[in-house]
C-alpha cells in the first residue's frame, strides 16, 4: 500500500492496460496514468493489428484511444489520466483545443490534457484552463519553457496544469536531466505554486529515487521503474540520498521572473520539435 510518508504522486507511463492492472498489484495504488501516441502505438492490440496488416481509420484510432483511458479512469477512479492530442509542427492552436474538448469529454473526471510545449500549444493550454480543463505540458526541456508554462496558465487552479520536463532525453544528450527538475522545482516554489512539476521520461531507478529525493510533485514512470521500486520496498530517499549523475553536463539554474508575460521567454527547444516529430511518426504510423 501506499507509503504513509510519501507526498510525491505515482503514475505509470504506459498505453497498457493490463501494466496499470500488474503496477496496482504489486504498488497497491496508483495516483494516475500518462500516456501519449507513442505508447498507444505500442500497445499489444495495436501492435497485433499492425502485424496483420490492418491499420485504423482515423475514427477507429480515436474510438480505440477512447477505450483506452475509459479503462484507466475504470482502474484508476481517483486518479488523473493523460490524454495527449495530435500535433505536429504545422498543428494551429484551435485545431488542438478542439481536439481537448473532445478527449476532456470522455473522462471528464480525470482527464489532463496533453499539450507540447510550443507557442500554439501554450496558447491552446491558456485557452483550456480557462474553461476549466486541465493541462499537462509535455516535451519540456528547459527552465525558460517551464517558466512560459507557469505564466500562460496563471487563470488556472492549484492543481489543474502539469509542466513535464523529460530528464531521459536530456540525459541521452549528456545533460543532467535531474538537475532541471531541481531548478524548475525551485522557481516555482517562489510563486503560488498552480503548476505541478511532472518528473517524465524516467529511463531507471536512480531517476525515480533522486526526484522522491527532490520533492517532485509528480513522477511518471515505466512499468519495469516502478517494479524495481516495489521491489526496494517503495523507500523514500532521505536528505542523505546521493544521485549518481555519471558525468553528466550540468544544467545551471537561472533566475527568471516566472510573471513575466510568457511570449517574452525563450521557447524554443530541439528536442521539443524532435519529440513532437517522433510521437507524430508514431501515430501516423497506426492509420490506413
Amino acid at each position: 500500500m501506499r507509503p504513509e510518508n510519501l507526498k510525491t504522486k505515482i503514475f505509470l507511463d504506459s498505453g497498457d492496460t493490463e501494466e496499470t492492472k500488474k503496477a496496482l498489484e504489486i504498488l497497491g495504488f496508483l495516483d494516475g496514468q500518462t500516456t501519449n501516441p507513442s505508447l498507444i502505438a505500442k500497445t499489444p492490440e495495436a501492435q497485433e493489428r499492425l502485424a496483420k496488416g490492418d491499420k485504423f481509420s482515423h475514427e477507429e484510432i480515436n474510438d480505440y484511444y477512447r477505450g483506452v483511458v475509459t479503462e484507466l479512469a475504470r482502474l484508476i477512479p481517483e486518479g488523473s489520466i493523460s490524454v495527449e492530442v495530435y500535433s505536429d509542427s504545422d498543428s494551429l492552436t484551435d485545431e488542438m483545443f478542439e481536439q481537448a474538448k473532445e478527449m476532456h469529454a470522455w473522462i471528464p473526471d480525470n482527464a489532463y490534457i496533453k499539450y507540447p510545449t510550443t507557442a500554439e500549444g501554450l496558447k491552446a493550454a491558456a485557452k483550456s484552463v480557462e474553461v476549466k480543463i486541465p493541462v499537462n505540458m509535455t516535451l519540456c526541456f528547459s527552465q525558460e519553457q517551464a517558466a512560459a508554462i507557469y505564466s500562460a496558465t496563471k487563470s488556472a487552479g492549484i492543481g489543474k496544469v502539469y509542466c513535464s520536463p523529460f530528464i531521459g532525453r536530456l540525459d541521452d544528450r549528456g545533460e543532467n536531466g535531474m538537475e532541471l527538475i531541481e531548478n524548475i522545482l525551485k522557481m516555482y516554489s517562489l510563486e503560488d505554486g498552480h503548476v505541478e512539476v511532472l518528473t517524465a521520461s524516467v529511463r531507471n531507478l536512480n531517476h525515480h529515487l533522486d526526484a522522491l529525493s527532490l520533492g517532485s510533485d509528480i513522477i511518471t514512470a515505466p512499468f519495469k521503474v516502478l517494479k524495481e521500486w516495489a521491489e526496494l520496498g517503495m523507500v523514500i530517499p532521505d536528505g542523505e540520498f546521493q544521485y549518481k549523475s555519471n558525468d553528466l553536463s550540468p544544467i545551471p539554474y537561472k533566475e527568471i521572473d516566472i510573471n513575466s508575460n510568457w511570449t517574452s521567454f525563450d521557447i524554443q527547444h530541439d528536442l521539443t520539435d524532435v519529440g513532437m516529430e517522433k510521437f507524430t511518426a508514431d501515430w501516423k504510423s497506426l492509420l490506413k
